[in-house]
């Protein structure tokens, strides 16, 4: 890590009110400067959703005015907190560290896909920012924190002083809180995983249909070097996740075909 003091930018997607927000927050205190630009409100599941039809507001926040940090919150979604955070909090300071986080709920697998906690990771990237996106595997909103608190702090320090490959962002997953110590960190690849979805139909007062969708995750990959065996034993899973969504080893196939 250089001798300056680092410049960390911290977002999330469950409003800049969440515990792991402020859990996240305090953490990388420890090892620079931070600023915040998060949501106003809940923002899970929105993938990397931009808002373009609507205006955006940005205003200052006291969410973390007792720490002295400069924070504002954002009536978009995470994704447009860091293109806000870039183009006029930061203006022409370039962060060290993008984090987002600390996510109530696992990120694991395919649910990177609808993650708007990785959604702000992976627009840092984007933007040529090491990032890092931290979830616990527990939705509970009162969740605790303190376990995962000294291995945030060691990855994030490892990308400060290591820096990040081009283009990539670290999809951080780590198990809930429980009588069995973490057993450490394994870099892992994305689990071959679904959900099963369930649509329960209902009606309004006025007889109207609505539908409450829910689900089952559904776990096809019996590998040992997936995100969801970490887990599974106890271990922090780490992702290196891109966005080229490129099936490379498809081009070739598809060459073939007469267009």
């Amino acid at each position: 890590m250089s001798k300056k003091t680092p410049l960390i930018l911290v977002s999330n997607d469950d409003g800049i009110t969440s515990r792991g927000i402020r859990a996240l927050v305090e953490t990388m205190m420890e090892l620079g400067e931070v600023v915040v630009v998060a949501p106003n409100s809940p923002q899970s599941g929105m993938g990397h959703a931009i808002t373009v039809g609507e205006a955006l507001r940005l205003d200052p926040s006291i969410a973390f005015e007792d720490e002295g940090i400069t924070a504002y919150e954002c009536s978009g979604t995470p994704a447009d907190c860091v293109k806000l955070a870039k183009h006029h909090v930061l203006r022409d300071r370039r962060p060290d560290l993008v984090v987002s986080g600390i996510n109530h709920g696992s990120n694991s697998s395919v649910s990177v896909l609808y993650s708007g906690t990785m959604s702000a990771a992976i627009e840092a990237a984007l933007e040529g920012f090491p990032a890092i996106g931290f979830s616990l595997c527990d939705y509970s909103p009162t969740a605790d924190f303190s376990h995962a608190l000294p291995f945030v702090r060691k990855i994030a320090l490892q990308v400060l002083e290591n820096g990040m490959p081009k283009d990539v962002a670290l999809n951080v997953n780590i198990p809930i809180r429980s009588e069995r110590a973490i057993k450490g960190i394994k870099i892992c690849r994305q689990a071959k995983a679904t959900w099963t979805e369930v649509f329960d139909q209902r009606k309004d007062p006025h007889g109207r249909d609505y539908y409450w969708m829910a689900g089952n995750f559904v776990n096809f990959d019996k590998g040992e070097d997936t995100d969801e065996w970490a887990l599974s034993q106890n271990y922090i899973s780490v992702v290196p996740c891109t966005f080229d969504l490129t099936a490379h080893h498809s081009i070739s196939a598809l060459a073939s075909w007469e267009l």
